[in-house]
């Protein structure tokens, strides 16, 4: 059996997430408002490119304000979780990022359980309770709640129920977010460069370049991320989402030598006995399916 094509997208997404840390932090010596100015123009740009190669603007005539409104709800959640993300990573800390980023997937779960009617399996349910217990107990070994984490987890949760409620395909959902906060990043970055305080275009090539790429940077696992809302319950799109932060957390301890005490790795642990089991469950299930197939197909 080929894996679903809504796996495919999510592991392009968050394996992209993943590696985003070290991309801001080749942008270290840029402000992190300037840093989100240029995401949202250049990925408006990016976004006009393919959606004008695809000729696809037929879509805006059918476009209801409901749909409107629910995608400028979601830029703001996207655009705040953006900022909280670039600051963090370029003020040190790439570890509370991602324990952030495992927050995520269980308030993914909550949030399908309250208002879109998912039920998680019994293992499921396991799985998240040793998460959340991995994520309690870092709570409470810091002193005080994560702040960060929580609000990247809960901003980007938010952002993930509007998009699985949402009408739009990927490309237009996302041109339509971009397309509302574009207006004020470009005033902004214009306000920037008419007093003397613009970075962009008075760097290096490489801190340009890169400024430019990150509409690309932003917008492809975005893309991606979109459609495999569309096709995966929030249940299976939140555990998946571990895929990210793992990559985060090794990046913080190994690469740029955030300390790991021992506290961190008891609620590490706990989180990633979690993503095991909740892997093992979804590996039963699917085996489960493949031999009902066999059964149902011979004769």
């Amino acid at each position: 059996m080929r894996p679903d094509a809504g796996i495919l997208f999510a592991i392009a997404a968050f394996g992209l997430w993943g590696f985003f840390p070290v991309y801001w932090k080749l942008l270290l010596d840029v402000p992190p408002d300037q840093i989100l100015a240029h995401r949202m123009v250049w990925s408006l740009a990016f976004l006009s490119l393919v959606l004008g190669f695809q000729r696809n603007w037929t879509w805006m005539r059918t476009l209801t304000l409901k749909v409107a409104s629910l995608n400028l709800v979601g830029a703001i959640f996207l655009t705040s979780n953006w900022f909280a993300y670039i600051w963090a990573v370029n003020s040190g800390h790439v570890v509370e990022t991602a324990l952030g980023y495992f927050i995520n997937p269980l308030v993914s779960v909550v949030l399908g359980a309250l208002f879109l009617g998912e039920r998680p399996r019994r293992l499921q349910w396991m799985a998240i309770g040793a998460a959340a217990c991995g994520v309690l107990y870092l709570s409470l070994a810091h002193g005080t709640p994560p702040w960060i984490a929580l609000f990247l987890a809960g901003s980007f949760g938010i952002y993930g129920l509007i998009k699985k409620q949402a009408k739009l395909r990927a490309a237009e959902g996302l041109f339509l977010e971009t397309g509302m906060i574009f207006l004020p990043a470009l005033f902004y970055l214009v306000f920037l460069e008419t007093n003397d305080q613009s970075i962009f275009g008075h760097a290096d090539f490489q801190t340009n370049a890169l400024l430019m790429f990150s509409g690309v940077a932003t917008a492809l696992p975005l893309l991606f991320f979109a459609e495999a809302a569309r096709r995966l319950t929030l249940t299976s799109l939140g555990i998946m989402q571990y895929l990210a932060p793992s990559i985060r957390f090794a990046l913080g301890v190994f690469l740029y030598k955030e300390p790991f005490t021992l506290q961190r790795f008891i609620g590490f642990g706990a989180i990633w006995a979690g993503v095991a089991l909740y892997a093992v469950e979804l590996f039963l299930r699917r085996r489960q399916a493949m031999r009902l197939t066999r059964v149902l197909v011979e004769p």
